[in-house]
C-alpha cells in the first residue's frame, strides 16, 4: 500500500485510542491494562505470522533488539503514558506528545548517523504550534489549576522511551519483517511488564463494567496489530522521523471525536491549529517546496 494509506490508517486508529483509553484508567492498574493489550496482540501477531509464513527464528543477536524494542517502545512508553494521562489533561498530553518528532531527529543523527532533514524539523515546529493552538484554552485553565508535576514526568518518559524505541525499530527493520518484529516486541514488552507486576507483587482486581474489556480489545486489535503495522511500515519506508508526525495529525482525529461524543466546541483558533498542522505534515513529507524559499538547506524531495 502507499506510504499515506499507511499514515492516515495509523492516524485514524490512534486518533481513536485515546478516547477508548479513558475506558481504562482508574479501573485497573495501568501496567495490567498495557501488558495485557499488548499481549493479546502478540497472540494475534504470532497467528498471522504462522499462517503468512514471517520469519520467526532469529539468532540472539536480534532477539537483543527484540527485547530492547518491547521494553522501550511497549513496556516503558505506554506504562508510563497510561499512568500519565491519570494525572494531567489530554490536551498537555497531546502536546507534550510532539517532542518525539524533535526527539527522533536528534536521536537518528546520533545513533544511526543519518541527516536532519529540515523539512521534517520545520514541519514538526508547524504542527507543534498548531497542537498548542488548538489545546489552547485547556492548557489556559492549567495556569489557575497548576501543573501536576508527576503527570508530565510520566508523559516526557513516555516519549523519550518511544523515540528510543522508534530509532531502535528502524535499525532492526532494515533486515527483519514488520509482523515479525512486532509479534516480538510486543510479547517481551508483555512479559517484562508481567514480571516487573510480579515483582513488585501489585495486586489485580478486574474490572466488572463490559466498557473496560471492548475497549481492551479495540486497543489490542485495532491500537496495536493494524495501526503499530502501519506504523513500523511507515518507519521501515520513509524513516522513524517523518513516520512521528503521526503523533501531530491524530490529536486532530481526537478532536473529531471529543466534538462528537464530549461536545468540544470549535473556534477560529482551533481552525487554525488544524490549518498549521496539516500544512506542517505536507512539509514534513516533502510535499511543500521549502528548497525554493530555503536555498541554504538540503531538503530531501
Amino acid at each position: 500500500m502507499p506510504n499515506a494509506v499507511y499514515f492516515v490508517v495509523c492516524a485514524l486508529i490512534w486518533g481513536t485510542t485515546w478516547f477508548a483509553i479513558n475506558f481504562q484508567i482508574d479501573t485497573i492498574n495501568p501496567a495490567y491494562s498495557v501488558g495485557i493489550r499488548f499481549f493479546i496482540a502478540a497472540i494475534i501477531l504470532g497467528g498471522i505470522a504462522l499462517l503468512k509464513r514471517y520469519p520467526l527464528l532469529f539468532s540472539w543477536r536480534y532477539h537483543r533488539s527484540f527485547i530492547a524494542g518491547g521494553l522501550f517502545l511497549y513496556a516503558l512508553d505506554y506504562t508510563l503514558l497510561y499512568a500519565a494521562q491519570q494525572h494531567i489533561v489530554s490536551a498537555l498530553l497531546a502536546l507534550m506528545s510532539s517532542s518525539v518528532v524533535y526527539f527522533n531527529v536528534i536521536l537518528r543523527r546520533v545513533v544511526l548517523g543519518k541527516p536532519m532533514r529540515p523539512e521534517v524539523i520545520i514541519g514538526a515546529t508547524l504542527g507543534f504550534i498548531g497542537i498548542a493552538a488548538i489545546f489552547a484554552p485547556e492548557l489556559k485553565a492549567l495556569e489557575q489549576q497548576g501543573y501536576i508535576l508527576i503527570g508530565i514526568l510520566f508523559a516526557l518518559g513516555s516519549f523519550t522511551s518511544a523515540s528510543v524505541g522508534n530509532i531502535l525499530s528502524e535499525k532492526v527493520l532494515e533486515t527483519v519483517p514488520v509482523v515479525s518484529f512486532n509479534f516480538y516486541t510486543m510479547l517481551y514488552g508483555s512479559l517484562i511488564i508481567a514480571a516487573g507486576l510480579i515483582v513488585t507483587q501489585t495486586p489485580v482486581i478486574w474490572p466488572e463494567r463490559p466498557s473496560f474489556y471492548i475497549a481492551l480489545l479495540y486497543l489490542a486489535v485495532f491500537g496495536s496489530v493494524v495501526a503499530f503495522g502501519c506504523y513500523m511500515k511507515l518507519v521501515q519506508q520513509i524513516g522513524s522521523d517523518k513516520a512521528a508526525y503521526v503523533v501531530l495529525v491524530y490529536p486532530l482525529v481526537a478532536l473529531l471525536v471529543s466534538t462528537l461524543f464530549e461536545d468540544y466546541q470549535w473556534s477560529v483558533l482551533s481552525a487554525f491549529g488544524v490549518l498549521l498542522v496539516l500544512v506542517g505534515n505536507a512539509c514534513a513529507m516533502g510535499k511543500v517546496p521549502l528548497h525554493r524559499w530555503f536555498p541554504q538547506f538540503t531538503f530531501n524531495q
